[in-house]
């Protein structure tokens, strides 16, 4: 036990919703989404086989904000080498313009590389910022995530961990790397739901590998680690599924391999889910009327 025991009424109080006191934690230069912001990018809602998916965004309307005009570069001859594999420009450089200021959300499990890759895809984008919430709870209750377990229990983690994610939503233009449970509450697929969501998905065996050694784990500090990470994984698949883009990570992908991936898989999903704006310009164009 650890000297130093908090009640959860503490633990909530330390890590107050106020964005003011977030300030502390997160870069200088995030940017917060004002209330007007929130009601303009408003995010929308897929259903596919029962499943409620966590629904990307929506773009500003041209009225609001001008059409920058970048494409998915990995269908564009004039960036793509002419090999089609050299890029002239870092793909990821270019999701900036066409996210518009939208979250990216890393979810999965504990290991999956969830930090380590949402960290080189915002340094990528250049104009995005990358938080960790688990890092943001260690910095706001000066405890460490074990400590907080023992403390807390699971459910006092959570709790905490729903509070982070409340705030940290309110920035706009940031890669934010989640705990592997906090899928779980329904509460907080809607914070969720104001970006898009990119799920790690990787062998339990793969990430038994990962973090051997670590005690820095308090789920898996169990007889039988592993199949406490795979009934974890069972649990949580069905939310995991909602993501927008799945990547799918294997032994010999290191975090710049999978960063690679997910640019190129946010690219098809942009494309995919085109603005409604965009949608009835192609149909104004087809039908042979001028867009204004």
């Amino acid at each position: 036990m650890y000297n130093m025991r908090v009640t959860s009424t503490i633990l909530l109080a330390t890590l107050s919703v106020s964005i003011t006191s977030l300030n502390a934690f997160v870069p200088s230069r995030v940017v917060r989404q004002t209330t007007a912001d929130r009601r303009h990018n408003g995010s929308f809602f897929r259903i596919a086989n029962g499943h409620l998916f966590a629904g990307g965004f929506e773009w500003e309307d041209p009225a609001e904000s001008f059409d920058q005009g970048v494409e998915n570069p990995f269908k564009n001859p004039e960036i793509l080498g002419t090999d089609g594999e050299g890029m002239k420009i870092d793909p990821a450089r270019l999701l900036g313009p066409r996210l518009q200021g939208s979250n990216l959300y890393f979810v999965g499990m504990m290991g999956s590389g969830k930090s380590a890759v949402g960290d080189v895809v915002a340094r990528r984008m250049g104009t995005y910022n990358f938080l960790d919430t688990d890092e943001i709870i260690e910095k706001a209750t000066a405890m460490s995530i074990p400590e907080i377990f023992d403390a807390e229990g699971e459910e006092g983690f959570r709790e905490a961990e729903a509070q982070v994610l409340d705030s940290v939503h309110a920035y706009v233009r940031c890669v934010i790397s989640t705990g592997g449970g906090l899928v779980c509450r329904m509460g907080n697929w809607s914070k969720l739901q104001t970006g898009v969501v990119i799920w790690l998905d990787v062998d339990p065996e793969l990430i038994i590998k990962r973090i051997e050694g670590d005690t820095n784990r308090p789920l898996l500090q169990a007889d039988d680690p592993l199949q406490k990470l795979k009934d974890l994984l069972e649990e949580r698949r069905e939310k995991y599924s909602q993501a927008d883009v799945r990547i799918e990570v294997t032994e010999d992908m290191d975090e710049n391999a999978v960063a690679d991936l997910v640019v190129k898989e946010l690219h098809n999903f942009i494309d995919e889910n085109p603005p409604a704006w965009k949608k009835a310009k192609a149909k104004a164009q087809a039908e042979g009327l001028d867009w204004v």
